[in-house]
């Protein structure tokens, strides 16, 4: 395993919990506004001329930006805390490819080790968002000009009462993916669509010991508009030995280590050009796989807490 570890203190480590993470807080907004005014510009340009040759230009800058914005969250990251990570199967990623991204979800700093753990080695991770953050101030502007997929995500009760509104998330998704194919990107997901708690298990039912039940509707989806163009899957489990810190503790320097395992996985081909939402048979298919992909990460997790749980 991969350990990227350093013996020296962090160099605000010895502040109290609650400045550290003013701090953080302070530093994560300005780099953000920062990021954002810099996309600004670029972003109209996008949308003044909407033309391929254009994008291809553009996109590169877009993603450089980004990078730079996760270079800055890394770097305050590591003056609050000499965080341990402790990271597998990222040797063989390429920059230049494109990857469908799947992980456990259990923290708002999930997203932060994803960005520690994958940038600079794979293309910058898209998320489908909810429509509705499209309208979040500067953040939104930067979503759309990064050609994130906005999704209206509605309830199954809702499209039986509006049966005309259910192609819109595939169509959606399809209309960034064809934007994707000009410029290497990734793709992401969350398959649990939120953040585990033993609340929310319980609540479930849920059969996975560490895992919430995944939902199988977003990775089909990006099947379906992309499948022939990823490269591999990338099988993403995150593991806090210590346990899972909120979004404060994080910001605070509260998170002591970190382990991520990346599993590159061949794309199912079996399941492209399915249509998940209208096709009984295609939808089990990709449950059926979803499902044993998500039964083998929790044996992973299993594995995981067994190991920790012996260490001195």
């Amino acid at each position: 395993m991969n350990r990227d570890e350093s013996p020296s203190r962090a160099a605000l480590e010895f502040l109290p919990g609650p400045i550290r993470g003013l701090i953080s807080l302070v530093l994560l907004s300005l780099n953000t506004i920062v990021c954002c005014a810099a996309i600004f510009p670029l972003a109209l340009v996008k949308l003044i001329v909407p033309t391929a040759g254009v994008r291809r230009r553009i996109d590169p800058l877009l993603h450089g930006i980004v990078e730079g914005w996760i270079a800055g969250n890394c770097l305050w990251i590591a003056l609050m805390r000499n965080v341990k990570w402790e990271i597998e199967g990222v040797e063989r990623l390429r920059i230049d490819g494109w990857y469908l991204v799947e992980a456990n979800h259990q923290s708002w700093a999930d997203v932060f080790v994803l960005q520690k753990v994958l940038s600079g080695r794979i293309p910058l991770v898209k998320f489908p968002l909810k429509r509705r953050l499209i309208w979040v101030p500067l953040a939104g502007l930067a979503w759309w000009a990064l050609d994130y997929p906005f999704m209206s995500r509605h309830s199954e009760e809702f499209l039986r009462d509006h049966p005309e509104r259910r192609g819109e998330d595939l169509a959606a998704i399809r209309k960034s993916c064809e934007k994707f194919r000009l410029v290497p990107t990734s793709v992401g997901s969350f398959l649990e669509g939120t953040r585990f708690t033993q609340e929310k298990h319980a609540a479930q039912g849920s059969e996975y010991r560490h895992l919430l039940r995944p939902r199988a509707g977003g990775i089909a989806l990006a099947l379906d508009a992309m499948g022939e163009q990823f490269e591999a899957l990338l099988d993403v489990t995150i593991f806090y030995p210590h346990g899972a810190p909120t979004l404060f503790q994080f910001l605070s320097g509260k998170m002591e280590r970190v382990v991520v395992l990346v599993r590159e996985l061949p794309v199912p081909r079996e399941l492209i050009g399915g249509d998940y939402a209208n096709d009984a048979e295609s939808r089990a298919r990709v449950q059926e796989w979803v499902n044993g992909r998500w039964s083998e990460k929790d044996r992973t997790l299993e594995a995981l807490r067994s190991e920790w749980s012996s260490r001195p």
